[in-house]
């Protein structure tokens, strides 16, 4: 059984900040990530999520992304996607420590691969990669929601966030695989999501219903990934920087 009182010592003990080693992101619960940032020209900043800063300490400033920071083409996505992935750039020596909503979070390493994350779960990256905002307009306009999603090229750190455990389904060459656009969190590079309406179970439920629109991703040259989470999210527009 879960231990539910504590003495303050034994409070202190068992909450306190742990240093694990784990370089620039370090998981230090399940569901909060510390960064640590040494003021170097590669480790001493990176993008977060708007919002997600919950504590730091040292010498730390935040900055809110500018509007044309990284080029007209990504400032003119935002605009008209009408959502766009807000960022604070955290920049200095110290620790800053990030949560979203309680959300479970992972760290990937990329290599020299590309990988495709759903914007609304994107919590933290590295400054290294190369990054660009794909708009989803024919799913947006079915859902009526904020979908869109980030691509992610190059090598360096990505902390990506999901609603409990995420599972990943491999797609094989010639495989289909179908996934609901709510729980859908990430997938590989070489894969690109066609979206499929199911007509009965549209006038079932009815235009607002996620489970009558699909993602459906086939593989193609070499084996793909998606990932999802046993959660839907429901995506809000949150306007334009």
């Amino acid at each position: 059984m879960e231990q539910t009182k504590f003495s303050l010592n034994d409070f202190l003990a068992e909450t306190s900040q742990q240093d694990h080693g784990g370089g620039f992101f370090e998981l230090e619960q399940a569901r909060l990530l510390e960064i640590n940032l040494d003021g170097s020209p590669t480790h001493g900043t990176v993008w977060t999520k708007m919002g997600s800063m919950i504590a730091y300490n040292g010498n730390v400033q935040f900055e809110r992304e500018g509007i044309a920071e990284h080029g007209l083409g990504k400032m003119f996505k935002k605009a008209f996607t009408g959502e766009g992935a807000r960022l604070t750039k955290a920049v200095g020596t110290g620790k800053v420590y990030l949560a979203d909503a309680g959300k479970k979070i992972t760290v990937l390493q990329l290599n020299g691969e590309s990988l495709f994350v759903n914007g609304n779960d994107v919590l933290a990256f590295e400054m290294s990669l190369q990054w660009d905002i794909n708009m989803m307009r024919k799913i947006g306009a079915m859902l009526g929601g904020g979908l869109f999603n980030v691509k992610f090229e190059g090598s360096g750190l990505v902390a990506l966030t999901t609603h409990y455990d995420p599972l990943t389904l491999r797609v094989e060459p010639g495989q289909e695989i179908f996934t609901d656009p709510n729980a859908t969190i990430a997938w590989s590079g070489n894969l690109a999501p066609d979206f499929k309406t199911d007509i009965q179970l549209k006038s079932f439920f009815g235009r607002g219903s996620g489970e009558s629109i699909q993602m459906k991703f086939v593989g193609g040259n070499g084996p793909g990934f998606v990932v999802v989470q046993p959660f839907e999210e429901v995506y809000m527009a949150q306007g334009a920087l």
